[in-house]
């Protein structure tokens, strides 16, 4: 069976650590370049003060850019969540938005750099922002990526 973009869509969805902190995927393109996540506030997702819960906006970011090159590069590489931080900028309120992309450039300098059976270590950013386009925190996630011996 193969894995297209709508059958991952629908199972993350139904996640249950996802459904309950109320992330929702939205929309990912049939190329895996762009996801596009959202999470409304809500009983289970706010915190004390009665904002977006921290845990929730990272986890919200968390797999994404993984299995977006999982799919992009295809089974010829190992591709892993290495690292993440995530520096909050302002309080969350209401519905917060992820939009994950991945261009053909650096698809091309992963390639290049592991073409001899190198690691590399890509750092990737995404921003999740409120309703009005104002960034709530910046997420940074590094990934290890290697291309498979014999391929």
């Amino acid at each position: 069976m193969k894995i297209t973009p709508r059958w991952v869509k629908t199972i993350i969805n139904l996640w249950p650590p996802f459904l309950g902190a109320g992330i929702k995927v939205c929309h990912i393109a049939p190329d895996w370049k762009q996801v596009d996540v959202s999470l409304k506030l809500g009983l289970t997702n706010r915190n004390y003060v009665g904002v977006h819960f921290g845990g929730s906006l990272y986890s919200m970011t968390d797999p994404f850019f993984m299995l977006m090159l999982m799919n992009t590069l295809g089974k010829d590489y190992y591709v892993w969540d290495k690292a993440g931080a995530i520096d909050y900028r302002k309080p969350g309120k209401g519905v917060v938005t992820a939009s994950f992309r991945v261009n053909d450039a650096l698809l091309d300098d992963i390639r290049a750099a592991t073409e001899n059976g190198d690691k590399y270590l890509p750092e990737l950013q995404v921003d999740v922002v409120d309703e009005s386009g104002e960034v709530v925190a910046t997420v940074q996630k590094t990934l290890y990526i290697k291309r498979k011996k014999g391929r």
